[in-house]
């Protein structure tokens, strides 16, 4: 069998340019190679992960090391040509593995931020570190030159300026100075006032793309490459191997109306997608495409629409207006305000939260982030709510037992004694925790798990469709999960995301403590209360007015139109006080639909009657929204047309409104999304902060600085 060269520079981030859009292209076309870069991948990350250490530092030579961790940058370009000696002449490969597993294994070397920036030489047969930059001091390392010890000849041993002396620089233990292909536990970090420092960015970063579970949203496997500026950060603990993966998103396409008059699909009221943007663009980087789900940015933001009257759980709000990508179009937005609920109606929280020790979560914006976003919960518990902690690495337990609110000290203490350490194995402890729920379930009250990790979740001897079922079993009974995503370098979007749909919970990513309170604060209701459970949205629309449409965001929810009416269909919830936000963007009728190919006129789709009464209602649609209790099998139906004699002009647009609509122009242009038109950022940043209104918290003004970074990033790419 001949293997294409290409699959294993893809799968570790090594093609580029012309190459690699013309590999892209040919994946979307083939299952078959798709298969074969989801196996080459899932081998990279195998091999990464297994690599042991066989050599380790002297006392003598961790001191050394430790001299030179401070050294002046030397040129980037004398660091790649040393390298590629030492990596010669010192990568062992396992017979076991032979030559192909080797050249694997030499790519995934070649890939890690460290070894590309940490300038190393090869003197008198033995290789020796030249010098470390500051940011590689993080990440201590080793060259892997034989069995034996390396050194650190004598002329190589300078003094260094104290200005350039790394700054709490704390080293650990000789023996725990490892190989290069291990994550290390040198720790140099400085917590900003913000948000904890990001793991330093390389040359090159790579991300996997993995195809979830959900086959009815997802066919194609596909890789995205994120380029970023080279620059010295403190960083705490960085990974080797970025393992980060994210699902494949098929962009939703124009459809006709008079051949598709229904949209279908399930809310979602996930958060996790902008704060991880922001993470990336904080860092100077251009997200992976599978990271921006434009309906996780719109959602982000709270919206003013208003209270339910009666007793919906929630109101239904439709405004028309015209695109601002392009004016020709028209832009309609379906908002959902669910019922604020006040605290003494809420009902007591019964709480258990699963959180992942394993080693991997050690760093600052991982299990410290976690303990001090926990905390900041917890002096808001009222004293009826019970919290319980279990936590999971190589073995799972019960480190609280359901406490009180009442008995903060006693919470906050468990909550401070957690240590990271050991390897990651989840199952266990998802048993345990929904057992622990179950065993002190509330009847009039919110029950929940919630799974706090970074991604690194190994399901041990529980396969991830048995993991699904047993999730999907537990939330019948009553007991929701939500997750929490920390940190960078491995999180698993994909498997954390699919993990909350299928829980009836959500999924939120704290990438600073500010985002902490936000979630488990600030919102706590909307994040924690469900007020209505399986909501899905179908909208109908008039062909006589609208020749085309097409959903923006949301392509992971879609439905069938069969799903709209089952009510043993799992679908999105709606937490107290939460606001949806949708977006359709129309070609009103006679207007050419861009990319449709033609099809010949249906002869029995409308009678004439039919046709003439659709060409004289002034309704562009009809949203139906069906939703069930939270502790309800049976849906309701609620059916509320639009209609519209003349498209109002984007700028008499309501506030809510024109500021949706630039996230939604943010995230298209993230993407890369032909559907953008040729709207600048400049224009998106015009149109955002003309629509602040009022805005608690400044998170709508914080979205002006990622627009900026986002522009810079742009330019910078063109340079």
């Amino acid at each position: 069998m001949n293997h294409d060269p290409r699959i294993t520079a893809y799968a570790v981030g090594e093609l580029h340019g012309r190459d690699r859009e013309k590999f892209e292209q040919e994946m979307a076309s083939s299952d078959s190679l798709h298969r074969e870069v989801e196996s080459m991948s899932g081998l990279a990350k195998q091999l990464a992960s297994a690599a042991k250490p066989t050599d380790r530092f002297t006392a003598d030579e961790r001191a050394r090391l430790l001299t030179k961790c401070a050294a002046t940058r030397r040129s980037h370009t004398v660091a790649k040509n040393s390298l590629k000696v030492v990596l010669w002449t010192t990568v062992g490969v396992a017979a076991c593995l032979a030559v192909f597993a080797g050249f694997v294994q030499m790519a995934t070397l070649m890939s890690n931020p460290w070894l590309m920036s940490a300038p190393m030489a090869s003197m008198a047969g033995e290789p020796s570190i030249q010098g470390l930059p500051r940011a590689a001091a993080s990440h201590a390392a080793a060259p892997q030159a034989s069995s034996q010890p390396s050194t650190i000849p004598a002329q190589a041993q300078k003094s260094v300026p104290a200005q350039d002396t790394p700054e709490e620089l704390v080293m650990p233990d000789p023996s725990e100075l490892v190989a290069m292909r291990e994550p290390q536990r040198i720790v140099m970090s400085k917590e900003s006032s913000r948000r904890p420092a990001p793991a330093a960015p390389s040359a090159r970063r790579t991300f996997t793309v993995t195809a979830p579970q959900n086959e009815e949203a997802f066919q194609d496997l596909q890789a995205h490459h994120s380029s970023v500026t080279e620059k010295e950060q403190r960083v705490s603990t960085p990974s080797n191997f970025n393992t980060e993966a994210y699902a494949s998103v098929r962009e939703n396409k124009f459809v006709t109306a008079k051949n598709n008059p229904l949209s279908t699909f399930s809310i979602d009221v996930d958060t996790a997608s902008y704060s991880n943007v922001r993470r990336f663009l904080d860092d100077e980087m251009r997200p992976p495409a599978g990271a921006i789900r434009t309906e996780e940015l719109i959602n982000y933001f709270r919206y003013n629409y208003p209270q339910p009257g009666g007793e919906g759980p929630f109101s239904v709000n439709l405004e028309v207006s015209r695109a601002p990508w392009n004016p020709e179009r028209e832009l309609v937005r379906i908002g959902l305000k669910g019922r604020e609920l006040p605290a003494e109606e809420r009902g007591p929280a019964n709480l258990v939260f699963l959180i992942d020790v394993s080693g991997s979560m050690e760093e600052l914006n991982k299990l410290p982030l976690l303990q001090r976003s926990l905390s900041a919960l917890v002096e808001n518990l009222s004293n009826e709510d019970r919290v319980a902690i279990v936590t999971y690495a190589g073995s799972s337990g019960l480190v609280l037992a359901p406490t009180e609110g009442a008995r903060k000290r006693e919470i906050l203490d468990a909550i401070s004694n957690l240590r990271a350490g050991g390897s990651t194995h989840g199952s266990e402890g998802i048993r345990l925790a929904y057992e622990t729920a179950r065993e002190h379930f509330r009847e009039d009250g919110n029950n929940r798990v919630i799974l706090c990790t970074d991604g690194d979740f190994n399901f041990g001897v529980t396969n991830e469709s048995e993991l699904q079922k047993l999730i999907e079993r537990e939330r019948e009974s009553g007991v929701f999960l939500s997750v929490l995503g920390f940190g960078t370098g491995n999180l698993n979007d994909s498997t954390m995301e699919l993990l909350a749909n299928k829980g009836n919970g959500n999924y939120a990513y704290i990438d600073s403590i500010s985002e902490g309170r936000k979630v488990l604060v600030e919102q706590m209701g909307s994040t924690l209360f469900t007020i209505a459970k399986d909501v899905k949205i179908q909208v109908e629309f008039n062909p006589a007015r609208v020749a085309g449409y097409r959903l923006i965001g949301y392509e992971n929810r879609l439905l069938s139109k069969e799903d709209f009416n089952d009510d043993k269909k799992d679908a999105g919830e709606i937490g107290a006080g939460h606001t949806v936000t949708v977006l359709y963007e129309i070609i009103p009728a006679g207007q050419p639909i861009p990319g449709s190919p033609s099809v010949d006129p249906l002869k029995y789709q409308h009678t004439e009657q039919d046709a003439d009464a659709a060409s004289t209602s002034n309704e562009l649609l009809t949203a139906k929204l069906r939703y069930k209790a939270p502790d309800g099998d049976k849906s309701k139906l609620i059916e509320i047309p639009l209609t519209a004699d003349d498209i109002p002009a984007f700028d008499a647009a309501s506030e809510d409104f024109r500021f949706a609509s630039a996230v939604a122009a943010f995230g298209m242009k993230l993407r890369g999304s032909p559907d953008a038109g040729k709207i600048t950022w400049s224009q998106i940043q015009d149109i955002a902060r003309g629509a602040l209104g009022n805005d608690p918290g400044s998170y709508r003004a914080e979205f002006l600085t990622l627009l900026e970074k986002a522009k810079a990033i742009e330019e910078a790419g063109r340079r």
